[in-house]
């Protein structure tokens, strides 16, 4: 079918065409008046995923967490719990009416809660504006008053469920650290008294200080012991050695000078032997007086010798005290250095559960804090209010919608009625029909028409064949 055609049928049908579109436009403007009028209310939150939580910390969300994290906070929005919660809000399980609504649509069978819920939904519209943390919250209803109370609903209650959501979990976790918390005292408690009661049975108040003073002692202990046995080490070589040589007696003033006298005597014996001979009264008094003084300078060398034996003996004994009091103190000292050992274990245990406590309290303060915030990251940004006009049924859109289907419809039908009783409108139609050319054409408003081929043939009344 060729334009032409097409032109054709429509001018020849066209009071099809005209009526479908006029009944199509009355019928669309009929409905429009007999619908009930919707109303469309309208709020918004806004989603803060910038600023991190001043009680939890943490990093704000960035990348392609944010937009999984709105589309969260949508889901939670139409889900029953915030649904749930707006039916308590404005008590519609406490309207008659309602209740009855429910038993007569549901017979008695389910939940009220959950059927108001599902009705609340249905009306319901959450969708977050491009490129931005703004949710959008619309309703749409029969009433614009209640339209506008659901909507502004919605969003309290999405709120106060974002807010439970962060306080709940914190608030168990609170409850568990806090039992967590009772339980790392008493371990706490318990490593101390262990402590406190190893402290009194050893009787160690600072096992530094006590070690410290312990092993000085050892060493001074050790350096007397050293400088006794370098004594009796001098004593014993002068014991083995004679008691002239002995430096004591060489550096005795006394020996010294009983020496000298001795070799003067000697020698005034020898003179007076060689001058008056050896019975002479006077060298008898002279050999008296020398042998006396060698026998006091025996008994010098004597004593000397006496007090060197004295001095080693009494330094074997110190030298023997000295050691098993070294022997003594090193125990002492190793039996100091077991029990801080041991005290270290306990101190240890101490610590440790010391920072196990100190940890579990500060998660418990942190949680407890947490479960009792007010804040969230969510911010209404305005208020819905009462539409003026409604937002449904759109009168002009029904028109103009129903003016586009009916033209479309009309066309439809004066096709179809042309195709089920066939006009020969036009010299294609005779074409197609016959299947034979056409030879010539009349044309009714006195004008010639070309023949097809190039002979001409001139008929009466101006025509041409």
């Amino acid at each position: 079918m060729t334009l032409h055609q097409f032109l054709l049928i429509l001018r020849a049908r066209y009071g099809v065409a005209v009526l479908i579109i006029l009944l199509s436009i009355l019928a669309a403007l009929t409905v429009s008046l007999m619908l009930p009028k919707k109303y469309t209310a309208q709020t918004a939150v806004l989603v803060d995923v910038r600023s991190p939580d001043p009680v939890a910390g943490g990093a704000p969300l960035q990348g392609l967490v944010a937009p999984s994290y709105m589309a969260t906070q949508v889901d939670i929005i139409g889900g029953d719990r915030v649904a749930q919660r707006v039916v308590k809000m404005l008590k519609l399980d406490e309207n008659p009416n309602t209740k009855a609504r429910w038993l007569e649509a549901t017979e008695g069978r389910g939940a009220l809660d959950s059927w108001l819920a599902d009705s609340l939904q249905k009306g319901l519209d959450v969708r977050p504006a491009r490129e931005s943390n703004v949710i959008n919250i619309t309703y749409k209803g029969s009433d614009p008053d209640a339209a506008a109370n659901i909507a502004n609903a919605f969003a309290q209650a999405y709120l106060d469920i974002n807010l439970a959501l962060k306080t709940e979990p914190a608030r168990i976790y609170a409850e568990w650290f806090d039992d967590q918390t009772k339980t790392s005292r008493a371990k706490l408690e318990e490593a101390q008294a262990r402590l406190s009661e190893y402290q009194q049975k050893a009787g160690i108040v600072s096992s530094d200080e006590r070690v410290d003073y312990e092993t000085a002692k050892l060493g001074e202990i050790s350096s007397q012991l050293t400088a006794v046995q370098g004594e009796t080490t001098d004593s014993q070589s002068k014991r083995s050695s004679r008691g002239d040589t002995v430096a004591e007696v060489m550096q005795s003033p006394l020996i010294n000078g009983l020496k000298a006298d001795v070799s003067r005597l000697e020698a005034k014996a020898q003179e007076l032997s060689v001058r008056l001979g050896d019975n002479h009264p006077e060298r008898q008094r002279a050999e008296s007086e020398l042998a006396s003084v060698k026998r006091r300078l025996a008994t010098e060398t004597s004593r000397i010798t006496a007090s060197i034996e004295t001095t080693y003996r009494v330094g074997k004994d110190r030298e023997r005290e000295l050691q098993a009091a070294v022997s003594a103190q090193k125990a002492r000292v190793l039996e100091l250095n077991k029990q801080r050992d041991e005290l270290n274990v306990y101190r240890r245990d101490v610590e440790s559960a010391q920072r196990a406590y100190e940890a579990v309290s500060q998660s418990a303060s942190q949680t407890r804090l947490q479960s009792l915030s007010n804040q969230t990251n969510v911010v209404r940004l305005n208020t819905a209010t009462a539409p003026v006009s409604p937002s449904s049924p759109k009168l002009l859109v029904n028109l103009l919608v129903a003016a586009f289907g009916g033209t479309l419809l009309g066309i439809a039908c004066a096709l179809l009625l042309e195709l089920t009783n066939r006009r020969v409108r036009s010299a294609e139609d005779l074409v197609q029909l016959l299947g034979l050319p056409v030879l010539a054409s009349i044309s009714s408003d006195g004008g010639r028409a070309r023949l097809p081929g190039p002979r001409r043939l001139m008929l009466g009344n101006g025509g041409t064949a």
